[in-house]
C-alpha cells in the first residue's frame, strides 16, 4: 500500500503547484481519504507536502538508509562547461579555416579560367 501513499502525495504536490500557478482552485478537487487519521484541510489552505514527505519517509516499513545523492558543485558544472564551450569554439574555427580555404581554392580556379579565356564573350548571340 506505499505506493498508495505515493500516489497521493505525487497528487497533492501537482494540485499545489497547479494552485500555485494559476492562483485559483480546480474545480474537480476532493479531499484525499486514505487514512482516517489524516485530517481535513481547509479549503483555501495549500497541503503541507513536506510534512507529508517527513511522514511517508518515517512511516517506511524497512528501516532502508536514504542516500542523499549530491549534485556535483559548481565549479565541476562551470569545468564542464568551460570545456564545451571551448571544443565547440575550436571547432568552429576548423569550419572557418576550411571554408575560406576551399573559397581560396575555388576563386583561385574561377581566376585561372578567366585569365586563360582573355578575350569577352559576345553578347547578344
Amino acid at each position: 500500500m506505499k505506493w498508495m501513499r505515493e500516489r497521493d502525495l505525487l497528487i497533492a504536490q501537482t494540485m499545489a503547484f497547479v494552485q500555485s500557478v494559476t492562483g485559483k482552485k480546480p474545480d474537480a478537487e476532493k479531499p484525499i481519504a486514505y487514512s482516517a487519521a489524516q485530517p481535513e484541510r481547509p479549503a483555501g489552505r495549500l497541503p503541507d507536502i513536506e510534512a507529508m514527505l517527513a511522514e511517508t519517509i518515517a512511516s517506511t516499513e524497512s528501516p532502508t538508509p536514504i542516500q542523499s545523492v549530491r549534485p556535483p558543485g559548481r565549479s565541476e558544472y562551470q569545468n564542464e562547461i568551460q570545456a564545451r564551450v571551448a571544443n565547440f569554439r575550436a571547432h568552429q574555427q576548423r569550419f572557418l579555416k576550411e571554408r575560406e580555404a576551399y573559397c581560396s581554392a575555388t576563386m583561385a580556379k574561377v581566376q585561372a579560367t578567366l585569365a586563360k579565356d582573355a578575350r569577352p564573350p559576345r553578347l547578344g548571340k
